[in-house]
């Protein structure tokens, strides 16, 4: 049995945190400690009494020490891992992110990587993050960082930058439903049972949430060759991958889609965008696939509204109260998510693990910028994580990522000199921008920065 501590930083978490804890109940050979810190204590303290109901059920085969930390630095101390996973502000500064640009005919999916949105975001969240990178320094510095939280690009670029030394990489699991995607084009066009995902042999890289599938394979199978006319089939009335769901389930839940997005990339390019629709119109011209909300229907995904976020959450704060009080039982089963197992690797307690990670760009993708965080396959072994090179995107895609990815630094670079004119540039190059005159988005920039003002004054001097 291998004892290790895992320093959770946002603790309070409303969903991820079971999901998380649910695994590491269901995995022999781990136990330890779990230091839930978050500014949101009593939501730590909910987690750790349902942590208190998973060690209890029959099904948990490794049981776990849940504490909760009012400081940082004693969860943080002597940690083996460290999860990031925080929301930067809370909904209203989300409804600004999302909502106030489309009084400028500017509309959002989801608001949290590019755009508007992904920019007033990152402003709020490379701050927090620069502290969380000192701390871990200072406290933990051996322990491998496993960041979730979004913009998932620029808080993994600060925590290297502020600490060069940190073993740390972004983990986000868009690239798993591209690959669902190909096993439901392997059971339709091969009729064989479906394949599970991890099966599939693909070759990702990009930038998150604009990662591309430039290689598939399935035994002997190359299944980009059978998408053609999967997607022919399927193109009309869209597919939606999701286990469990329906072909058309997207059609009235507003986090899922029909894949048309993805289908029509494809057609385009000849590679599969690997994350979910309602990501990838972020990072390209807002004519193209988002101009409003009937454009986005057409294209069979939704812009979900920040009420729904709010009422989302609500019902699984309510669901946590029940599951901690005992009055909701918490169905025990491995998620599809891979963070346990790459721990797992980390340690050495299973052979290495390829799998699609965020880290900073030595040369994996040559043709963006050395420094920046990219997403590509790595290896996970014992206390390794090592990129491997991806193959090259076509020159048309690439493009497209490469412009992403240098808003992306610049927002960045702006943020770290807290030099809002800088960011500002970046701002109105992003794609989703490009409807507006450079007096429409300043006057859209301004106004967004007031009304997150309360989580940035403190950062920026001159605002």
């Amino acid at each position: 049995m291998k004892n290790i501590k895992i320093a959770y930083i946002g603790g309070g978490s409303k969903m991820w945190a079971r999901v998380f804890m649910t695994d590491l109940a269901l995995t022999e050979g781990l136990a330890g400690e779990i230091a839930l810190y978050d500014i949101d204590i009593p939501a730590a303290e909910l987690n750790k009494r349902i942590g208190g109901r998973i060690n209890a059920d029959p099904k948990a085969v490794a049981k776990w020490d849940y504490k909760v930390y009012e400081l940082i630095d004693d969860a943080l101390d002597g940690a083996d891992f460290v999860i990031c996973s925080i929301l930067p502000g809370t909904f209203d500064e989300m409804e600004s992110d999302v909502h106030l640009p489309e009084q400028y005919g500017i509309f959002q999916s989801v608001g949290d990587t590019v755009g508007p949105g992904g920019v007033l975001r990152a402003m709020r969240t490379v701050p927090i993050y620069e502290g969380f990178a000192e701390k871990i320094k200072e406290h933990c510095p051996k322990a491998w960082v496993i960041n979730l939280t979004n913009p998932m690009t620029a808080c993994t670029k600060t925590l290297y930058d502020v600490f060069p030394d940190i073993k740390a990489f972004g983990c986000c699991h868009e690239v798993f439903h591209a690959q669902e995607f190909l096993c439901c084009a392997a059971h339709e066009m091969l009729g064989i049972e479906r394949p599970d995902r991890r099966d599939i042999v693909s070759d990702a890289c990009g930038i998150n949430h604009f990662t591309w599938i430039t290689e598939a394979r399935y035994k002997d199978h190359d299944l980009l060759e059978f998408l053609p006319d999967f997607i022919d089939r399927y193109y009309e009335a869209g597919y939606c991958e999701r286990e469990g769901v329906a072909h058309d389930g997207f059609r009235d839940d507003p986090f899922l889609y029909g894949n048309k997005v993805k289908m029509n990339l494809f057609r385009r390019f000849g590679v599969l965008a690997a994350a979910g629709d309602r990501h990838l119109v972020e990072f390209m011209n807002n004519a193209w696939y988002i101009k409003d909300k009937a454009h986005a229907e057409s294209w069979l995904y939704h812009l979900t509204a920040v009420d729904h976020r709010r009422r989302d959450c609500a019902e699984k704060i309510a669901q946590s109260k029940r599951i901690a009080e005992g009055s909701e039982k918490l169905d025990l089963r491995h998620s599809d998510e891979e963070v346990v197992e790459l721990i797992k690797a980390l340690l050495g307690l299973v052979p290495p693990i390829v799998s699609n990670a965020n880290v900073i760009n030595v040369g994996q993708m040559p043709d963006m910028p050395t420094g920046s965080v990219v997403e590509t396959n790595c290896v996970f072994s014992l206390d390794s994580l090592k990129p491997k090179t991806a193959k090259r995107l076509p020159p048309e895609v690439s493009s497209l990522v490469l412009r992403n990815a240098l808003n992306i630094e610049n927002t960045y670079c702006g943020i770290k000199a807290r030099d809002t004119d800088r960011i500002f540039e970046a701002f109105v190059n992003q794609p989703l921008c490009s409807t507006l005159s450079i007096s429409e988005a300043r006057d859209l920039f301004d106004r967004m920065v007031l009304a997150t003002d309360k989580y940035l004054k403190d950062y920026y001097p001159t605002l």
